[in-house]
């Protein structure tokens, strides 16, 4: 496998994104890109037995208490923590906290 002088040397002249201003990225290619946005309330873990005997109105217990915030995912990556809010008669997030860009590109590798 042979690389071109000009493959070669635009390699030599990436930037690590870590390492750029946020000036030198054009961000317009990728604007419209959908992603999956996933916020997580809790989780818990329960055998196949009790799953399958799960029905209307049974209470699964998570690992979260009552009033903590709750993790906000975008492609499997956290990014935020919020609480919930309700919007006209819809749930939605209000954001807490967010996680800085550079954590997350580190939390990428």
């Amino acid at each position: 496998m042979s690389t071109t002088p000009e493959a070669a040397q635009a390699a030599a002249e990436r930037v690590p994104l870590e390492n750029m201003d946020h000036h030198d990225v054009n961000l317009d290619m990728i604007l419209d890109v959908p992603v999956t946005l996933a916020m997580e309330v809790g989780r818990t873990r329960i055998s196949i037995r009790n799953l399958l005997q799960l029905n209307q109105g049974s209470v699964v217990e998570l690992d979260r208490a009552a009033g903590e915030p709750l993790d906000v995912f975008v492609n499997g990556t956290l990014v935020a923590h919020g609480e919930v809010v309700v919007i006209n008669e819809k749930f939605g997030i209000r954001l807490t906290d967010v996680i800085s860009p550079a954590e997350r590109v580190r939390k990428l590798r």
